[in-house]
């Protein structure tokens, strides 16, 4: 069975991405702000070293409960840091509980993250290859960064519209493809 050209097939924490989560369209919260802070902590790595290591941000983020991550103090952050198994990267972490409150800002102001995408995206999804960015990330990175949010910019949220569906990439070649002009 074919697949994209990126996915790392000697890695089956990588296959199962590729082949049930990546273009898949979620709309949960949990998973908006799951994939938002790891797409974050992607800058510079490739995604596959973040993916390695998602099972531990889960455990050290608390499960990605936005509630508790908006109230790390500085003993937690000094935790993270000292965590060898996440990336510890002091702005990536700082920026992550940062983040966290502008999401949950987010939130309150549109009554979701979801609806909040959705006024630039109109509900529709975006099938194109071999882009990093487009007018979509674009918008959406540089309001998120007026907002305050670190570490979106536009490759970032491209990868994340990629990775909660909102825009589907699979190569031609891949047994997901779905051509919809």
């Amino acid at each position: 069975m074919k697949r994209c050209q990126w996915c790392n097939l000697n890695n089956p924490l990588y296959v199962k991405y590729h082949d049930e989560e990546w273009c898949v369209l979620n709309n949960d919260e949990k998973y908006l702000f799951e994939m938002l802070i790891l797409e974050s902590f992607q800058a510079g790595l490739s995604w596959e070293c973040v993916l390695n290591k998602r099972k531990d941000f889960e455990s050290s983020y608390d499960n990605f409960d936005i509630d508790k991550i908006i109230n790390y103090d500085d003993k937690k952050i000094e935790e993270l840091l000292n965590n060898k198994k996440i990336i510890r990267n002091k702005l990536k972490i700082k920026a992550s509980i940062e983040n966290a409150k502008i999401f949950k800002a987010i939130q309150k102001e549109y009554g979701s993250f979801n609806n909040y995408l959705n006024t630039f995206t109109n509900k529709q999804i975006i099938y194109e290859l071999n882009k990093t960015t487009n007018d979509l990330s674009d918008n959406i990175s540089k309001d998120l960064q007026k907002r305050g949010m670190k570490f979106v910019g536009s490759t970032i949220i491209y990868a994340y519209l990629q990775a909660i569906g909102i825009i589907y990439s699979h190569d031609k070649e891949c047994y997901l493809y779905k051509d919809f002009k």
